[in-house]
């Protein structure tokens, strides 16, 4: 997938947000989002998002489902892979290719890949670290379409801004805002 490896330059560091990163300092191994709202984030319908972790094109990294009634996590990484499927998928990548750039994709680290485009020519997709890369990918006539994952990473942080975070407790178990909320007003009117 990766256009040409040897002139990959060191990654841009990731742009913080206007008003403050509201994702800060959010451990990724004990937060993540619901189903429904990485839906939101991402973009996708609930029936995508299942099918999508059934079929194993993108497993939740926080939690997997267990059972009927159990609750997957996602975390920030894979509503923004969830996204860049999406945009790969609505341009007529076909699903082998998508597989192919989500394994990539997953090699990466977080930070790895805000500086990353993917090329397509609607056959392959191509990774690009460099404006270089993306210049020899066009010129060959390869390229037909970019995704800058740097882009889509700012639309998931602003779309996830607005959208309930959730924690594992010890246990495993998940713990909402809310539901947390309740319960404390709760013991303290008792």
């Amino acid at each position: 997938m990766s256009a040409n490896p040897a002139d990959s330059v060191a990654p841009q560091p990731r742009q913080a947000m206007l008003f403050g990163d509201p994702l800060e300092g959010l451990n990724e191994d004990e937060t993540g989002y619901r189903g429904p709202v990485a839906c939101s984030a991402a973009g996708i319908t609930y029936r995508q998002l299942d099918y999508w972790a059934r079929t194993g094109l993108l497993q939740p990294s926080v939690r997997a489902a267990r059972g009927s009634g159990s609750q997957r996590l996602y975390s920030f990484r894979d509503i923004l892979v969830l996204k860049v499927v999406k945009k790969l998928l609505d341009a007529g990548v076909s699903l082998q290719q998508v597989r192919q750039a989500v394994t990539q994709l997953g090699n990466r680290g977080i930070d790895d890949l805000a500086s990353i485009t993917l090329m397509s020519d609607g056959a392959s997709v191509y990774e690009c670290t460099s404006s270089d890369e993306v210049i020899d990918l066009l010129q060959g006539g390869q390229g037909v379409f970019g995704i800058a994952v740097g882009r889509v990473w700012r639309e998931v942080e602003g779309s996830l801004a607005e959208l309930p975070v959730e924690r594992r407790d010890e246990d495993d178990t998940v713990i909402d805002d809310l539901a947390e909320r309740r319960r404390r007003r709760h013991r303290s009117v008792s």
